[in-house]
């Protein structure tokens, strides 16, 4: 019984809790990273140029766009790039 226990335990520290740590610490990375870059590139793309590209959509086009949620589904798409290429990077995991 005492033998059950003890390799509960091991279980527990070694996947469950190792795997928790190093995943909040990629969600970490990828929430500063995202951060960053978007004030590094804010400059360059201008929020003047930005306006005029989005006026000059179709309201055709923004149906679909609105249909497809893109301005949720975007920053998600670009934020799970970036954390499988920090988790394929990891040699235990990856």
């Amino acid at each position: 019984m005492f033998s059950v226990i003890t390799n509960a335990l091991k279980w527990l520290l070694n996947a469950v809790l190792l795997k928790t740590t190093i995943f909040g610490i990629i969600f970490s990375l990828v929430a500063a990273l995202g951060s960053y870059l978007i004030g590094k590139l804010s400059p360059f793309i201008g929020t003047a140029s930005l306006s005029n590209a989005f006026a000059s959509i179709p309201s055709g086009i923004w149906y679909f766009i609105d249909i497809m949620a893109l301005p949720f589904g975007l920053p998600l798409l670009i934020s799970a790039a970036i954390a499988r290429f920090l988790i394929r990077r990891i040699p235990i995991i990856g």
